[in-house]
């Protein structure tokens, strides 16, 4: 990392809670403006159209959150043993 990174991590680091997530969230939002890869939109949409087929049409079907939550919760539960 080239010093003046370093140093501007540093003095954002010493910032209060506030600040440093102020900063963070206005970088992250900062890379949302960077050209997305070409295609990659056209893609997602394509995509989403699929699923949304394969759910009106029955091929596929959906797990409410409260079972989705359930099988999580067992699972990480499991994993801790």
């Amino acid at each position: 990392m080239a010093t003046e990174v370093t140093d501007i991590l540093k003095k954002a680091l010493a910032l209060p809670p506030e600040a440093r997530a102020a900063i963070a969230g206005s970088l992250l939002e900062s890379l949302n403006d960077a050209p997305a890869d070409e295609g990659v939109e056209a893609a997602w949409s394509e995509e989403i159209k699929r699923r949304i087929e394969e759910i009106d049409s029955g091929k596929v079907q959906m797990i409410p959150y409260e079972e989705v939550r359930r099988r999580l919760a067992a699972r990480l539960s499991d994993a801790a043993r």
